[in-house]
Parts: C-alpha cells; sequence; structure tokens
C-alpha cells in the first residue's frame, strides 16, 4: 500500500517546482543560508500540495485513465489505492502544506492558496475548455515561480514572469500534441479537449510559444533594467543554451512523442541534461565570478 500511495505523489513530477528557486538563483543571493532555506521550504510546499492535486486529479480521471495505455496502471484506476484513501491524503497534505507555509510567511502562504485554488478548479472545471486548460497550466508555474522568489524574500521581476508564461505555454502544448499522437482515436475519450485541437493547431500555438520564448528571454538579457541589476551585458552568451535546449525538446517531442512527460525527457535525454548544467553553469560565473 506504501509504495502505491508514493506513486501516487508522482515524485518525479516534482522536478516541475524546482521553478521555484529561480528568483533566488536570478537574485544573486544563492549562497545566503536563510533564503536557501527558506526558498527549500517553499519547494518542499509546493510538492506536497501538487502532489495532493494529483491524488485529487487521479480520483475524478479513474475511469478515464482506465482507457489510457500508460495512464491506467496509475493505483487509483488500478483499483490498488482506495478512493477514501486517496481523499484523506490530498486533505492532509494540504492542510499540513498551508499550515507551514503562512508560518513561512503570509504573502507565500497566500500564493500557495491561490495555486491550490488554481489546481482544483482546473481539475473540476477547466481542464476540459479548449487554450484555457494550457493557459491555467502557464499560470500553475508563474504562481511556483512567484511563490519562490517572495520566500526568499526578493522582488518579483516581470521578466521572471513573462519567459515563465511562454515556457511553461510551450511544455503545455507539446504535452497536447504528444498526447493526441499517442492516443489516436481513443484521444477524446480521454480527455474532451483534444476531440478539439487538432495538431495542426496545436502546432501553430507551439510554433508561438517557442517564437515568445526566445524572444523574451533575449530581451530579458539586454533590457536596461537587468544590465544595471548585475552590472554586466554578458548573460546574452546563455541564449545559445536556451535555443538549443528548446529546439532538441521540440526534435523529442516531434520525432520519439516525448512531449507527455517533460520531467522524464528531462531526466533521460543526455543532450538537455549536457545544456542544462551548462547553460547553469555559464549564468553562475557570469553572475557570480
Amino acid at each position: 500500500m506504501l509504495m502505491h500511495i508514493w506513486i501516487s505523489l508522482r515524485p518525479k513530477q516534482w522536478l516541475k517546482n524546482i521553478i521555484v528557486f529561480a528568483g533566488l538563483f536570478f537574485a544573486e543571493d544563492i549562497f545566503v543560508k536563510s533564503k536557501i532555506f527558506d526558498t527549500s521550504v517553499a519547494f518542499l510546499l509546493f510538492c506536497l500540495v501538487s502532489s495532493s492535486g494529483y491524488l485529487i486529479n487521479d480520483v475524478m480521471d479513474r475511469a478515464r485513465d482506465r482507457l489510457h495505455p500508460k495512464k491506467r496502471f496509475r493505483p487509483i484506476a488500478a483499483g490498488h489505492l482506495p478512493v477514501w484513501l486517496a481523499l484523506l491524503l490530498a486533505v492532509l497534505l494540504t492542510a499540513l502544506s498551508m499550515v507551514f507555509a503562512f508560518r513561512l510567511a503570509t504573502v507565500f502562504g497566500l500564493i500557495l492558496l491561490a495555486y491550490l485554488g488554481l489546481t482544483l478548479s482546473y481539475s473540476l472545471f477547466f481542464k476540459q475548455v479548449i487554450i484555457l486548460d494550457v493557459v491555467l497550466i502557464a499560470f500553475g508555474f508563474v504562481l511556483r515561480a512567484i511563490g519562490g522568489t517572495l520566500a526568499a524574500r526578493e522582488m518579483v521581476s516581470s521578466w521572471l514572469i513573462i519567459c515563465t508564461v511562454f515556457l511553461s505555454l510551450f511544455l503545455a502544448l507539446t504535452k497536447r500534441r504528444s498526447e493526441m499522437k499517442a492516443l489516436g482515436h481513443q484521444a477524446a475519450a480521454v480527455r474532451d479537449t483534444l476531440s478539439i485541437y487538432s495538431l495542426d493547431f496545436l502546432d501553430q500555438m507551439i510554433n508561438i510559444a517557442t517564437a515568445a520564448c526566445l524572444i523574451s528571454y533575449a530581451l530579458y538579457t539586454l533590457d536596461t533594467g537587468t544590465v544595471a541589476k548585475f552590472g554586466t551585458r554578458n548573460l546574452a552568451f546563455t541564449l545559445p543554451f536556451v535555443i538549443y535546449g528548446l529546439f532538441r525538446y521540440l526534435f523529442l517531442v516531434l520525432q520519439s512523442n516525448a512531449g507527455e512527460s517533460p520531467e522524464l525527457a528531462l531526466l533521460s535525454d543526455r543532450p538537455i541534461q549536457v545544456c542544462v548544467l551548462a547553460y547553469l553553469a555559464t549564468v553562475a560565473f557570469i553572475l557570480y565570478l
């Protein structure tokens, strides 16, 4: 039973919450112990809340998940984890997270509460609404980035919000595309919006999100406020890593249909791993040395 609970919490998905550290990393305060601790707590709390959301989502979608070639093995859909226990765990995780969130900082507690509300509204209503489903996913990432920045007691950058929006839209749209390709004629039975989306429409939106993500990041590196804050224009030299990373991921989506699980692509594709590490090392060298 413990193994089924652990699988239902989806710990591999916690990698998405790493964006909580973005504000701290780009604030040049990554070596301040108190801020590292508070941001790490924020990361953990987002993980707990997101896991409670996954439990609720799996309970609601258990009938549809049984039609999916991979999701049918999820413990709740397969009947290995009782619905009542999954809901009880979701309530306990949410309550525990909220208590510690407001102890960390009131403003962070409000952000986490907003994230919880967004997650629940998505699961209950908006995941069946075309376009709005991917937009809400994107704003979930934005709330993570803002929450981590506030937990570290840093100013929230407009560029952080803009870049996060377009990157998360890119990931959400490629996920929808991969779902359509993987499920084929069963797509509509698993997710209603997949009967409305078309591959051509998704490809158009992916193209827009990709271009917007690259342009917004390029403008961020050259913005006068960024240059004044860091005292350098050298962040522009990190742009090639961003270009390669996005294009490599897009290649995996189109050639291997890897978009259903972005975290698995990050954990399994060596070129993307090298690109991410090179990007982080270059940013650290520019900002901290």
